[in-house]
């Protein structure tokens, strides 16, 4: 047999590992609320090449491949256990089983690393936590597909409608398609199908109506039998908490912002921040795409090297705030035609960072560039240090906090030397750290922050919202602090 004919036979046989897989964590997610997860990536509803790629990336945050023949017999032992719900990192059960030298079995240390989910099947199976969508561009349904991804059970988020002004003839078909096909995240994985009558959507099973409304205030989500939920405000109309306690209405309990809040509206950047949200918060914003971006980075370094002061260059993608041709606009340089050109304007991702981080001693500056690309940005952030460090020493610490710390949802960690803006389309990270483009001399260190400000930012909205919502699972193995 020559070397090809043992990689395909080699290939054919990792082909059938992630087949069996499948339905193994089909059903761990769909009747437990367990989600999978190899290095914080889901591998729900993943296809056999799909996981397999998943296994393979992880040669670029732990330094070796994975292969389904290790991860497996984690999979099989957790689904002899009588789990609750939870995420459970397979591939983090692999490399600390690696590391363990008391000889126990694979079902013995799986059992002892996720302890604390086993025996709690009937915990958190309650009545799932309703869900509104006010506004549906961009970002609503990014969040929708999200939402609908994430069912499960169905105990735990429950996208019950969207409020959106009326459009005319055909208004919710035309809202459909857009949900089912997108020109940048690609179709819409499972099926939709419209009830006009009734105007509602169906997607996967959920019943998601659609609610008619030029303004907050003359919505009873009662009505609807929708009741203690959370309303995503997607418009960025209102951002003082007086305007957004106008969605303050009976059914609502709680209203999340996809834009920064002003005022004393808490700017919440998912995995640095959350848990100091206050049980009776009833308003609170999710910042910025960029400051998502940023402030984890940002934290991860200042918690090892300290920051003096930094300076954040966000290189952004165009938005529907811009022009395609030439034409007025409120702002001087946005009216100017986004796909023709690079138009300097302002970003407040470098003020919202006192919000995020008011530990922070470091004063933080910022500007941005739009440039003609639909999706993706990258961050350049200039930091000086409170120490002198080297290129190796700060890559080695950004991997290890992408790979096994409580920020690993956060930061992603990509070596590749040939990486461009449209590989990270899809990315659930806030942000991911270019390695190759890293530069460190001193006191001083220059970050290349990638980031979908579309979809990774509607992932950390996601996680806000089942932070509020009580449904934020615990992960296991619980990552290093």
């Amino acid at each position: 047999m020559t070397v090809n004919d043992d990689s395909f036979t080699n290939w054919k046989h990792r082909e059938e590992i992630a087949e069996s897989m499948i339905p193994m964590i089909g059903k761990l997610h769909r009747e437990r609320d367990v989600t999978v997860l190899l290095h914080s990536r889901s591998l729900v509803n993943k296809s056999v090449v799909s996981i397999l790629k998943t296994h393979r990336f992880a040669r670029q945050i732990a330094g070796a491949e994975l292969s389904v023949t290790e991860t497996l017999p984690f999979l099989q032992a957790l689904t002899a256990l009588d789990l609750g719900p939870s995420q459970i990192d397979i591939g983090m059960l692999a490399a600390t089983y690696r590391a363990d030298d008391r000889g126990l079995s694979v079902a013995e240390f799986t059992a002892e690393a996720v302890a604390g989910a086993v025996g709690t099947a009937g915990e958190g199976r309650r009545e799932g936590r309703d869900v509104v969508l006010y506004g549906f561009g961009r970002i609503g349904r990014l969040v929708a597909r999200l939402l609908i991804e994430k069912a499960g059970s169905g105990n735990g988020l429950r996208l019950r409608a969207i409020v959106v002004r009326g459009g005319g003839d055909q208004d919710i078909v035309k809202r459909a398609s857009l949900l089912r096909r997108d020109s940048i995240h690609g179709q819409f994985q499972g099926t939709i199908t419209v009830d006009e009558e009734n105007s509602t959507i169906l997607a996967n099973g959920n019943a998601i109506k659609v609610i008619y409304a030029d303004d907050p205030s003359a919505v009873d989500y009662t009505a609807y039998g929708i009741k203690n939920a959370v309303l995503i405000d997607n418009t960025g109309k209102w951002r003082d908490r007086q305007g957004l306690s106008e969605h303050l209405r009976p059914g609502i309990e709680k209203v999340v912002l996809t834009a920064p809040g002003k005022g004393d509206v808490p700017n919440i950047v998912h995995g640095v921040n959350h848990d100091t949200i206050k049980p009776d918060e009833r308003i609170l914003s999710c910042a910025s795409c960029t400051t998502n971006a940023i402030v984890p980075p940002l934290k991860a370094m200042d918690d090892e090297f300290g920051v003096a002061r930094g300076h954040v260059e966000t290189v952004h993608s165009f938005t529907n705030d811009q022009n395609l041709l030439d034409n007025y606009h409120k702002s001087e340089r946005r009216g100017r035609s986004a796909p023709l050109n690079m138009v300097i304007t302002e970003t407040g991702a470098a003020s919202a960072v006192a919000k995020a981080l008011p530990d922070l001693r470091a004063r933080i500056t910022g500007s941005s560039i739009r440039v003609p690309v639909p999706d993706v940005s990258i961050a350049i952030l200039n930091l000086q240090l409170r120490r002198e460090t080297t290129r190796e020493e700060v890559l080695d610490h950004l991997r290890e906090v992408s790979l096994t710390s409580p920020l690993k949802r956060q930061i992603d960690f990509i070596s590749a030397p040939d990486a461009v803006s449209s590989d990270f389309i899809g990315s659930r990270h806030a942000s991911i750290v270019d390695a190759g483009a890293t530069k460190v001399e001193g006191d001083n260190a220059i970050l290349y922050l990638w980031y979908d400000n579309e979809f990774g930012y509607s992932c950390q909205v996601v996680r806000v919202v089942q932070h509020v919502s009580g449904v934020e699972y615990p992960t296991y193995p619980a990552p290093a602090v």
